[in-house]
């Protein structure tokens, strides 16, 4: 494979790591702050909105502009929003960096995605389009738990200096390894047109609830694993990197499940996430269970994400960039409506399982939604066109 997909990659991964590493920090960054465990919290779901607002717009705004340049002016964000961060002298400022480093995101893999797809042969595409996307999945599998230690061992300015770094680095990877590409050709019009069909629309509404149950329940994982599990804040960087091996296998294996069949997929993986949130809720006081439910919430949930990058690729082969802009920004919609469910839950006094409950439920009204999708759509298991046209991508968001 090209050297180019490595510096895409090494940008995702420096993505992926501002994105998630904020969770295990959120107990150290409340309490500097003065804020309560609440308001922490819209560190992440500021985060996922403004992923939902860059996604699209930047994708669009920058559609006329050299794809190698794009990508370079949107890790300038990533560099800057990282940096107010670090430096952040109140709540307020640093929040505001967390929201200029999230408008890369959506349109970084929107972008970034149709490059990788031109630097190889057609019949190699979707290994180069997994490439670019095995940076998220390491960040959480390897990046996040190191981030969270070095945080929690140096202050957690430390994690978003090293993050800025990250970034500078994979600005000069991708100016001197990734080839120039010309812009897109089509109108805005013609992208657009995407938004016409049910079913793009159906296919977000389920991303933005079948991903936003699991969010939800992870966005305060670090404090359901403390006070209610009794973990030791020290061993939370390391309980992370079970769930971080659970993104990376679940992540694989659900691809190569939805390309047999998305449909069933789907349905099996939000009916068991179901049943694991459940289960992790009602046993989180043992630390066994914790951590085994930790796992198979990674893996589970995870492993929805390239069926549900999937379907709405099927439904707009004519703007795989704005589609896959679009989607992303689903997923940080979902991150941002199950961590406020959570946050919800939490400012009304139901403990530290609440967001796991609050989850399940997210879930369950995804999958009812699929359900309804699929029977508009006239029989989605029966048609080729729905299990099989498209090449999975392994995503993690």
């Amino acid at each position: 494979m090209p050297a180019a997909l490595y510096a895409l990659a090494l940008g995702g991964f420096g993505i992926g790591l501002t994105e998630f590493v904020i969770m295990g920090l959120l107990p150290e960054v409340a309490a500097d702050f003065g804020v309560t465990d609440t308001a922490a919290g819209y560190l992440i779901s500021g985060y996922a909105l403004s992923v939902a607002v860059g996604g699209i717009i930047l994708t669009v705004a920058l559609r006329g502009l050299e794809r190698r340049k794009a990508l370079l002016g949107l890790l300038v964000l990533f560099i800057v929003g990282n940096m107010m961060s670090a430096l952040a002298p109140t709540y307020e400022f640093m929040l505001a960096g967390r929201i200029v480093a999230a408008l890369c995101h959506g349109a970084f893999f929107g972008i970034g995605a149709v490059v990788a797809a031109d630097l190889v042969a057609p019949v190699r595409r979707a290994g180069a389009i997994s490439i670019m996307f095995a940076g998220l999945t390491i960040a959480n599998v390897a990046g996040v738990p190191l981030g969270t230690f070095i945080g929690q061992a140096f202050g957690w300015r430390a994690t978003f200096w090293a993050i800025t770094v990250i970034g500078l680095v994979a600005f000069v990877a991708i100016t001197s390894l990734v080839p120039s590409t010309p812009a897109s050709a089509g109108s805005v019009r013609q992208e657009f047109a995407l938004f016409r069909s049910r079913q793009v629309w159906l296919s977000m509404a389920v991303t933005v609830l079948g991903y936003g149950g699991m969010f939800g329940a992870f966005t305060y994982i670090a404090f359901t694993l403390t006070d209610v599990s009794g973990f030791a804040s020290s061993t939370v960087p390391w309980l992370l990197v079970i769930f971080g091996v659970g993104l990376f296998i679940g992540n694989l294996a659900g691809g190569r499940a939805a390309d047999r069949n998305l449909g069933a997929t789907l349905i099996v993986l939000l009916s068991v996430l179901t049943l694991i949130l459940v289960a992790f809720a009602l046993t989180a006081t043992n630390q066994v269970a914790a951590v085994i439910a930790l796992g198979l919430m990674g893996g589970v949930g995870f492993a929805t994400v390239p069926g549900l990058q999937m379907r709405i690729m099927n439904y707009a082969s004519d703007a795989p960039t704005l589609a896959s802009g679009a989607n992303i920004a689903a997923f940080n919609v979902g991150n941002a409506v199950g961590a406020w469910l959570s946050g919800l839950a939490l400012a009304a006094g139901f403990g530290y399982t609440s967001p796991l409950w609050v989850g399940a439920v997210v879930t369950v009204l995804g999958l009812v939604l699929f359900l309804v999708a699929t029977r508009i759509r006239g029989g989605e298991f029966a048609h080729h066109s729905d299990t099989a046209a498209t090449p999975s991508v392994p995503v993690c968001m």
